[in-house]
């Protein structure tokens, strides 16, 4: 693929330099509080390693260039990652327990290797997990806690030797792993040692390059070895097209690739302001393997609004049909699971 086609490299080489040249200012820091010490060989010292100064690798040095040369991104964080929830929120409900009639106790009879979304609470409700190389898609309005949920989708799969891709169309890359670092995720150091790709790209300029992308992402993703995938937001993608017919037809040849893609992925997605259950272009959710639907609750008998989550469906697998209350922490999202919502 030329360099000019290619979206992955465009992206990433303004990361790696920036890392190199920090890199290099913390040497030369390190060199003048050690005068005094023997000169250490490269390898001796911890220097860098067959990846490179990004940490990506020299077979995926493209991958980690592909977006960084785009418009960055501007705003903050869309109230995700704003947590003044109270600590006694679990207190405003009934704490029962169970699942109810709409759940089926027992794991789906398949031999589908399967995944957990890393969440606590959640994947208690998804019997055996979410079936790999599936396409997810988190379905919420603003300050739902959409980008938390990629961040913790992505932490557990680093957390168990997985390598991992996160592409932002809303911030840019040193937000969302400054985001994850205060959490305690340390996906900086994932990125260093090569295990995480954060990528940011202008939602005009993926739209533009999308039929190259497409093109390019199952090569790409095999060379890097990545078994999971974030984008956050489709929404903004969609938004990049004023036909639906065309709307449609890009977004479903988009989910196709990511599904020929061979990992599991997982999109966020705005909802409409009409239902909390469809997503603001009523496309990603019929593509989708598995939905979960992140809203706030008004009941009138609570002077609280709350957060509820609810798994509208997940292909090849149990799971409970109930709305749960959830909380997003400082830890991330958590799920009260034998709590009750109404």
């Amino acid at each position: 693929m030329s360099d000019e086609d290619d979206w992955f490299t465009r992206a990433v080489r303004e990361v790696e330099d920036e890392e190199e040249q920090e890199q290099d200012q913390e040497q030369e820091q390190e060199d003048d509080d050690a005068d005094s010490r023997p000169a250490e060989s490269n390898e001796a010292a911890g220097g860098p390693d067959e990846r490179g100064a990004g940490g990506f690798g020299d077979g995926f040095e493209d991958f980690a260039t592909a977006f960084e040369n785009a418009p960055t991104p501007g705003g903050g964080l869309e109230g995700d990652e704003e947590f003044g929830v109270d600590e006694g929120f679990a207190e405003g409900f009934d704490d029962d327990g169970g699942f109810g009639s709409g759940f089926d106790d027992e794991e789906f009879d398949s031999d589908i290797d399967r995944v957990n979304v890393g969440i606590e609470g959640l994947d208690e409700m998804i019997l055996g997990g979410v079936p790999e190389r599936s396409l997810i898609a988190a379905v919420g309005g603003a300050g739902t806690g959409k980008t938390t949920f990629g961040l913790q989708f992505v932490t557990h799969g680093l957390e168990r030797g997985e390598r991992c891709v996160y592409i932002t169309l809303e911030e840019t890359r040193s937000r969302i792993v400054d985001t994850a670092d205060e959490k305690g995720w340390e996906l900086s150091s994932y990125a260093a040692d090569g295990d995480l790709a954060v990528v940011d790209i202008d939602p005009v300029e993926m739209a533009n390059s999308l039929e190259s992308i497409s093109a390019d992402l199952s090569a790409l993703v095999e060379e890097f070895g990545a078994s999971r995938l974030v984008l956050d937001s489709v929404s903004l993608l969609e938004m990049m097209y004023d036909e639906p017919s065309r709307r449609r037809s890009e977004v479903f040849e988009f989910s196709r690739a990511l599904k020929s893609a061979g990992v599991t992925t997982m999109v966020t997605s705005e909802a409409s302001a009409e239902s909390a259950y469809t997503s603001r272009y009523g496309i990603i959710e019929y593509l989708a393997d598995a939905v979960f639907v992140l809203q706030y609750v008004r009941p009138s008998d609570f002077q609280e609004t709350r957060l509820a989550l609810e798994i509208q469906k997940i292909r090849d697998a149990n799971h409970s049909r109930e709305t749960k209350p959830y909380e997003i922490t400082g830890d991330g999202i958590s799920v009260y699971r034998q709590a009750n919502i109404f």
